[in-house]
């Protein structure tokens, strides 16, 4: 509560307890999903014993649904579908006045190939169903989905008392990862990899958007 000033006068709010513990969950969340990912990385370049399991995950799962419904489902993660949906909702935001947060979700979508592609070159992952080719790891469509969807209802969050950006974005991201997987297009560590990657980038949109709330209250 507002202590009282010299005579009686409003003074000074306190500083508001959480504050720091949330940034302190997001750092700590960040590092979790580093190094998981480093782990996940590791097993990729020296074949370890975390792709067999991948590999007979994948096997149990890819085309058990039809071709046609997974082939949709992965175009989710298409940059013509999914880059529209965050550059809308980012308009929209920096018209509200979250202009921080705007600019922060644009960041995160142009770092996804700046990260996305050297993994590629490095790790040079054949694919399931093409074990000729590489740069399967990690997943560029799940990465772009994952940051389009999830930062667009981050955005929007502010502006709606209902559940369904968020809803939306778990739905999208999730059918987008599940159509690329089991059309047999990624490996389910490719998935899990990009979701791990682009977390932190996520945390940070969703700290931008805190602190321009922050500044405006």
């Amino acid at each position: 509560m507002r202590q009282p000033g010299p005579g009686g006068r409003p003074g000074t709010i306190p500083p508001v307890p959480g504050r720091p513990a949330t940034l302190l969950g997001a750092l700590a969340a960040s590092a979790l999903c580093a190094l998981l990912l480093a782990l996940v990385t590791w097993q990729v370049l020296v074949r370890g014993p975390l792709l067999s399991w991948d590999a007979r995950l994948s096997g149990a799962l890819v085309r058990t649904v039809p071709d046609p419904v997974t082939e949709a489902l992965s175009d989710l993660g298409n940059i013509p579908v999914a880059l529209p949906v965050l550059l809308l909702a980012a308009g929209y935001a920096a018209r509200r006045g979250n202009r921080r947060g705007a600019a922060a979700a644009v960041a995160a979508m142009a770092l996804v190939p700046a990260l996305v592609v050297p993994l590629k070159e490095w790790t040079a992952r054949p694919g399931p169903l093409e074990p000729w080719a590489a740069g399967y790891f990690p997943s560029g469509h799940t990465a772009t989905a994952f940051v389009a969807y999830a930062g667009a209802a981050l955005l929007l969050r502010p502006y709606t008392r209902r559940r369904w950006p968020a809803a939306a974005a778990l739905v999208l991201t999730g059918a987008t990862a599940a159509g690329l997987v089991l059309r047999g297009f990624h490996w389910p560590l490719d998935v899990a990899a990009s979701l791990l990657l682009c977390t932190p980038l996520l945390l940070a949109v969703s700290g931008s958007c805190r602190s321009t709330r922050r500044s405006s209250g």
